[in-house]
């Protein structure tokens, strides 16, 4: 890979962490709403639905983070 491209791939990489982070962040922010709901509530569909968006964000900024560690071997090999 020539310099260039490995150049490319880092600003992929910057990108791909700060949509990480902002994830993360906003799967934080519904986890404690959630948390911070009653336990009637929380078992309500509403409170259901927002601890399954809380996890699948946790998911998508984990995958995030995994690309992002992906592409950068590339750019160090």
């Amino acid at each position: 890979m020539n310099k260039a491209n490995r150049a490319e791939l880092d600003k992929a990489i910057t990108l791909i962490n700060e949509a990480q982070s902002i994830v993360s962040q906003l799967a934080e922010e519904e986890q404690e709403k959630f948390d911070n709901l009653s336990e009637g509530l929380q078992q309500a569909e509403r409170g259901q639905n927002m601890e399954q968006a809380a996890c699948e964000m946790d998911d998508a900024a984990s995958e995030l983070e995994s690309i992002a560690e992906t592409l950068q071997n590339l750019v160090d090999m």
